[in-house]
């Protein structure tokens, strides 16, 4: 026989599954805003049936259902997404970090302007034009040691420049290195926290998203891999758990470091800790010379992410010992062609005559310091600036009208650096304008081509972002729907108590009345 209170207790559940579908609803209306949140969805479950199968079970036509019941409480995730839309982030911290440091050069560089050094060389060599035409005039010759100290000061201001920027990535490095390791604690401590709750069988889906929040933000900074793991004795845990992070540093193409990294170690005993980031400088060059994952270095530094941008950026000594960069190898290149052009032209001054002078020149009119950079310490020799008379325009004397020895100083323009006579750098090819304006060239593809691949990146993550938000947002309308169904599921409940209560009081009150 079936109880006459059964009917209670299956319109008790219902208002009690009712009533915590309202309360989850409110939760997502109330952090529809919240960034990160992930909309909760309660999980009904009908009750098993009465009777249960057994020798003493009563005889009834067949079982009766008992209710519903709140199985879980889960949020709606998509892990696919997630897995594509830090893909899409590590490309934005990548690219947005490259686009963003040759951007920086490139408004050193500042070409074409009249300001670049291309517009103060043309300068240059028009003074020098001039000065053929009129080898005994003054002025001629003060525009010619002006300009070149024009020539001096854009090298030395490029080369300043560029170092100083240099050094501010280089600080971005450490400061980014100390976000990484803050980031990989505060994960470990959601994991620490996520393996207290998630063993007695309940799902904390705050501290999902909390940590889900934080995977965003390192795959931004790392390419990473995240592994979901359920440690063996997480015993009664329930089927919806996530389980605890294993993220695990990639190479850029996606494939594991052998042996493999791990910044959060977990696997099915437990957690093993955490994996601290320390990139080491080296003391000569001043470039990377490494990065310390854990007890792992990586020196070839096949990583993606925003800290590899920066690295690739401020530079990094390669397997052969040489350095590796943006900035490292621009300053290079300008450290040789200046190099290269000062010893030629001081080379081709050397052998004229100053204006009335018996004998060869022998005089510089650049100087650069020997053992340190030639972009760095290029200036007009002081005894030229303080007397304009010594630049050596003649070849064969000092005397009024030789201009042979400017002739060729001009020529130098046209000159490439395969054939200058002073121990020609064999990296330099064309001549000085021609090489510069493939520098900047070349700066102007690279630049280009991190803008557009940092834009094509952008445009997929929101793309992936939009999908994502489309699984795991909050729809306001779709909860105003959800409000208003589990209200009338808690009404109904409530009206089948008032039901059963009013059965309850006509057995109860309105039987046994006879003969009275």
């Amino acid at each position: 026989m079936i109880s006459s209170f059964m009917g209670l207790e299956t319109a008790k559940r219902g208002l009690s599954t009712s009533q915590g579908a309202l309360y989850t609803t409110g939760n997502n209306v109330s952090n529809a805003n919240t960034v990160g949140y992930s909309r909760q969805r309660v999980n009904l479950e009908q009750t098993s049936g009465f009777p249960t199968v057994g020798m003493n079970s009563p005889r009834v036509a067949g079982q009766i259902g008992t209710g519903v019941a709140a199985e879980t409480v889960q949020r709606i995730r998509d892990s696919f997404l997630d897995a594509q839309y830090r893909t899409q982030s590590n490309k934005i911290g990548y690219y947005g970090s490259m686009s963003e440091s040759l951007t920086k050069m490139e408004g050193i560089m500042n070409e074409p302007t009249d300001s670049g050094l291309a517009a103060t060389m043309e300068k240059f060599w028009n003074s020098l034009q001039g000065l053929t035409a009129n080898t005994e005039n003054s002025g001629a010759r003060e525009v010619v040691a002006s300009t070149g100290v024009m020539v001096a000061d854009t090298l030395n201001y490029y080369y300043n420049s560029l170092t100083s920027v240099k050094t501010d990535i280089g600080n971005q490095i450490n400061v980014k290195a100390n976000e990484i390791n803050t980031i990989i604690d505060s994960i470990d401590q959601l994991n620490q926290q996520i393996s207290k709750v998630e063993p007695h069988g309940y799902i904390p889906n705050d501290l999902y998203d909390k940590r889900d929040v934080l995977v965003d933000n390192l795959s931004q900074l790392v390419s990473i891999n995240v592994k979901s793991v359920k440690p063996s004795a997480y015993g009664i845990a329930s089927d919806v758990a996530t389980g605890l992070y294993n993220i695990e540093l990639m190479n850029k193409d996606g494939s594991s470091y052998v042996p493999p990294i791990n910044l959060v170690s977990v696997n099915k005993t437990g957690m093993l800790g955490t994996a601290k980031v320390e990139v080491s400088f080296d003391d000569t060059s001043g470039a990377v010379n490494g990065v310390k994952f854990g007890s792992k270095t990586i020196t070839d530094f096949n990583f993606s992410g925003e800290l590899a941008g920066l690295i690739e950026s401020f530079g990094y000594k390669k397997s052969d010992g040489t350095t590796g960069g943006s900035y490292p190898d621009m300053l290079q290149k300008l450290d040789n062609m200046t190099k290269a052009f000062v010893n030629e032209f001081n080379a081709i001054h050397q052998e004229g005559f100053a204006l009335g002078a018996g004998a060869k020149s022998g005089l510089n009119f650049f100087e650069i310091n020997a053992s340190g950079s030639a972009a760095q310490s290029i200036k007009v020799n002081s005894a030229i600036l303080a007397d304009s008379s010594k630049i050596a325009a003649g070849k064969t004397s000092g005397a009024s009208g030789d201009n042979e020895n400017a002739k060729i100083l001009a020529d130098l323009k046209k000159k490439a650096f395969s054939d200058y006579t002073t121990s020609p750098d064999s990296s330099l090819t064309g001549t000085f304008d021609t090489y510069y304006s493939g520098i900047i060239g070349n700066l102007g593809v690279d630049s280009q081509s991190a803008q557009k691949n940092l834009s094509n990146s952008a445009v997929l993550a929101a793309s992936v972002d939009q999908n994502r938000a489309s699984v795991s947002s909050v729809s306001l309308d779709e909860e105003m729907t959800d409000m208003i169904k589990f209200q009338q599921a808690y009404n109904a409940s409530a009206r089948m108590v008032t039901m059963v209560d009013e059965m309850l009081d006509k057995i109860i009150n309105g039987m046994g009345t006879v003969g009275r």
